[in-house]
């Protein structure tokens, strides 16, 4: 795909889709406004005040021209939609063997872990063609993580997650940005992205080697004695955690919500509002006492819980 000269690099198998689609639209748009234009103003010129333009046989209404005027607009403008629609789908569906990492803003910093436990702080290295998907929130107020050489911008919010994915396709050092203005040091809040090749990669990996999150959240759950409700089994004072990720679950109010990263946090600051049926509104809450990294730790436990081993935690 050819790359506008003065736009960032093409460095993701996304970016040349997107700029593809943005050039089209800048096209249509250069085009039919050169059309009006012209149009108007030789109308304006040849039909002014004074001239000596026939004015004759003017025509009232033309059905050919006005259902031309209609329908190949319309028929345009459903073209851009469904490539539009076809593009927004594919960038927020990632791949099922996408590896994952997390991302934390905060001002003014991003905060990024990856599940084997390496840290990192306005940096994010990954491998050169493996699917990276970010699972990101706000530690305060909304950011933004942009990247412009991969085409990929997503807001990150206080008390939720989002997030976004991508498939770097050149090695190098790429600008990260936020994009929303989020306080004073806001045009600071700048990192870089690191494309390695895979064994490059996975020496970067051993050579930052941390505890992994799975290990920290196993080590949360017990300095929270989460354990006293939580056991293997369904006990009578909370549910089992074991397979929980992912499942369907039932309140006393009789909603039923899937078991993801959300619910699951929501349960740990705010357990009162989704209480499981057949339980009571026991459990404490967490807020204040856990940080969004902590977090993030507990969900990747309980995420462990119920398949095979995973970092030496048994789950």
């Amino acid at each position: 795909m050819w790359n506008f000269p003065f736009g960032p690099e093409q460095a993701s198998t996304v970016a040349p889709r997107v700029d593809a689609l943005y050039y089209t639209l800048v096209i249509v748009s250069l085009f039919f406004s050169l059309v009006i234009v012209v149009g108007l103003a030789y109308s304006a010129v040849r039909y002014r005040k004074g001239s000596k333009a026939s004015r004759a046989n003017a025509v009232n209404d033309h059905l050919p021209l006005e259902l031309t005027w209609s329908i190949v607009p319309l028929i345009i403008a459903f073209g851009l939609f469904f490539w539009g629609a076809k593009l927004f789908f594919d960038l927020h569906v990632p791949p099922r063997n996408a590896m994952e990492i997390y991302v934390v803003g905060k001002q003014w910093m991003w905060k990024i872990q990856h599940p084997e436990g390496n840290r990192e702080i306005n940096e994010l290295h990954i491998p050169v063609g493996k699917p990276v998907r970010l699972t990101m929130t706000s530690q305060d107020v909304i950011h933004s993580f942009f990247i412009p050489a991969f085409r990929i911008k997503q807001d990150v919010l206080p008390g939720r997650y989002t997030s976004e994915w991508f498939t770097a396709t050149k090695k190098g050092e790429y600008h990260l940005f936020c994009a929303e203005y989020c306080g004073t040091s806001h045009s600071s809040m700048i990192g870089k992205v690191v494309v390695m090749d895979p064994a490059e990669y996975e020496a970067w990996l051993d050579n930052n080697a941390q505890q992994t999150m799975v290990s920290n959240g196993a080590q949360l759950f017990q300095q929270f004695g989460c354990q006293t409700c939580h056991r293997d089994n369904d006990g009578p004072r909370g549910p089992s955690l074991t397979g929980l990720f992912g499942k369907t679950v039932t309140l006393t109010t009789g909603e039923r919500l899937r078991a993801d990263r959300d619910y699951i946090r929501e349960s740990i600051l705010n357990p009162g509002r989704q209480v499981t049926a057949g339980y009571q509104a026991l459990m404490p809450t967490y807020k204040n006492q856990v940080s969004e990294e902590q977090i993030n730790h507990l969900i990747e436990y309980i995420r462990s819980l119920g398949r095979e081993k995973l970092a030496g935690v048994k789950e």
